[in-house]
């Protein structure tokens, strides 16, 4: 008898004569662009330093193109866009210290939004590890253990032969579900080593399914098929597992309403009779979803946002699908099932039996009419009518970037992605800064739509750099940027609690002038104005600015009953 693992895959003697003769002048730098390359990667984004110089000079000699970002923290950003848009691991190369450490907002973004970034780090020789001699620029008593607490795995390379497959497994696992960024760390005399092992190859790295128990869905298949109120939150894992079809036929087979997350973004038809939206910081909502006998959650942990403010208390019984097992149940007693949102689906899919329910639209129609009142009753007319100028002026196929904004606090809520994967933003982790360069990632990723970033003037400060990265790689990104003159949101949160504000308000440039001055074209457009101007620049290919003059207000979330 013959078993999978006793199998050898004996090498061609094409590919025998490749490995006993294989190019001079190559270092350790090109084994992990030949990994990578392997791998199936094709575009690398990072930032080079001293002691990553080994994997830049092999770039030169590979196929892969390299988009090279200002700051580090904004080129993990870009990486995590790239990783969301084309659902593969997105290269991040980095060096040694303090650049390796200016990129932890943006990899901490990525583990919070399952995001796949394969970070790849430099590190201080192998002379100074392990107790050897000390004192070298960049050097960090333990690197690996500030990146331990963010990404999801850390792997080494101590030796150019370890390459490969240290980069084959970070691959691997970022890849995984749940998604997640990843560090591999390699010191630079290994990377600046010239090397004699032979040119790698194709490599293997196919993630594991993570599989659903088959009598955990069928216990979860029969709770739904016999529910009278059944309902369904769909959270970030069901855009990350492509599964917004499954979730359609799911919730229209078993006539359940159907709210998504600020992470599940598009993984619902907006105006479909079952969705509910996206009004989560709303007691309409909450108070709906308590009063399901079976609420179905799909790839959401039922975090903060996710829970009105961990306001929201099931009254029925919980069936969660997740793949972090680290958010299984972790805030509300479920039936957990671990598993990849595609799988779990599939699986209910095939089991679940088809529920009529004449009330089920009606009842949602009251909701979402409870809560347009609501929000008519708070005299907003500005804000809304901002964000919908937005929306008709972004064609329905072309991604959004968020930054952490006023305007992108209304997204959450009342914008209709149109489709899943189109509308991101920061709300994982929260750091500002995401918009633009996420949105300069996006573009490298998909060149032949037109992206748009939207960002406050503080956070369009924390990546006014990333203006020459668009400039220099003609990415196509229309940055629309809402100056309010300071930290609106912080401004409003600090005069409601303490009467006044402190430490909001900015100075900041010209930002017409300074997108000009990149030689990015821009615009100052106004509310009236804004639909067409936006259009215009969304429409007109290669980096644009639009800037908007506006004090916007967040509406009141009700979290209380």
């Amino acid at each position: 008898m013959t078993h999978d693992h006793d199998l050898v895959l004996r090498p061609t003697a094409a590919q025998t004569e490749a490995a006993l003769n294989p190019p001079t002048g190559r270092n350790g730098g090109d084994l992990v662009v030949e990994t990578l390359t392997g791998l199936g990667a094709t575009t690398v984004f990072g930032l080079p330093g001293q002691h990553a110089l080994g994997m830049f000079d092999a770039l030169r000699r590979s196929s892969l193109r390299y988009i090279g970002l200002r700051v580090e923290n904004n080129a993990g950003f870009a990486a995590d866009a790239y990783g969301r848009i084309t659902g593969e691991a997105a290269p991040l190369l980095l060096s040694t210290g303090p650049g390796a450490l200016t990129s932890l907002a943006a990899l901490q973004e990525a583990a919070a939004a399952s995001a796949p970034v394969l970070a790849i780090s430099s590190q201080i020789p192998t002379a100074g590890l392990g107790g050897g001699r000390h004192g070298y620029l960049h050097e960090l008593p333990d690197q690996q253990a500030s990146f331990r607490g963010v990404v999801k795995s850390v792997h080494t390379a101590r030796t150019q032969s370890q390459i490969p497959s240290a980069i084959a497994a970070a691959w691997e696992s970022a890849l995984t579900a749940p998604h997640g960024p990843v560090w591999v760390e390699i010191p630079q005399d290994v990377l600046l080593a010239e090397t004699h092992l032979p040119m790698v190859t194709a490599m293997d790295a196919t993630p594991e399914d993570v599989v659903p128990r088959p009598e955990l869905t069928a216990l979860a298949a029969d709770l739904l098929s016999r529910a009278a109120r059944p309902a369904i939150i769909a959270g970030g894992g069901v855009v990350r597992a492509d599964a917004s079809g499954k979730l359609r036929q799911l919730a229209e087979k078993l006539n359940a309403p159907v709210v998504t997350t600020f992470g599940g973004k598009g993984a619902f038809p907006w105006n479909h009779p079952l969705s509910l939206q996206s009004w989560l910081e709303d007691r309409h909502t909450t108070d709906f979803l308590e009063d399901a006998d079976v609420l179905l959650v799909v790839g959401s942990g039922l975090g903060e946002l996710s829970s009105n403010y961990h306001t929201f208390k099931p009254r029925g019984r919980v069936v969660q699908i997740e793949a972090d097992l680290g958010k299984l149940e972790s805030n509300h007693p479920a039936l957990g099932i671990h598993a990849d949102a595609r799988l779990a689906l599939s699986a209910l899919l095939e089991t679940v039996e088809e529920r009529t329910d004449p009330t089920a639209a009606d009842r949602v129609a009251a909701v979402l009419a409870n809560v347009a009142e609501r929000i008519a009753s708070q005299e907003l007319i500005l804000e809304q009518d901002v964000l919908a100028s937005v929306r008709r002026a972004l064609p329905d196929d072309s991604p959004s970037f968020w930054d952490m904004t006023i305007l992108a606090y209304w997204a959450w809520s009342a914008f209709d992605a149109r489709a899943a994967n189109t509308m991101h933003s920061a709300q994982g982790a929260g750091g500002l800064g995401y918009g633009f360069p996420a949105a300069l990632g996006a573009a490298a990723a998909d060149p032949g739509r037109p992206v748009l970033a939207v960002s406050g003037d503080g956070g369009a400060l924390y990546s006014i750099a990333e203006l020459a990265t668009a400039k220099q790689y003609d990415l196509n990104v229309t940055w629309l940027i809402v100056d309010d003159g300071g930290y609106g949101i912080l401004r409003e949160y600090m005069t409601d609690t303490f009467g006044q504000a402190t430490a909001t308000e900015l100075a900041r440039p010209d930002y017409v002038a300074l997108a000009e001055s990149f030689g990015v074209p821009g615009v100052r457009t106004t509310p009236e104005t804004l639909e067409e101007d936006l259009a215009k620049a969304l429409a007109s290919p290669g980096p644009s600015v639009v800037l908007l003059p506006a004090v916007l207000r967040m509406f009141a979330a009700t979290h209380l009953g």
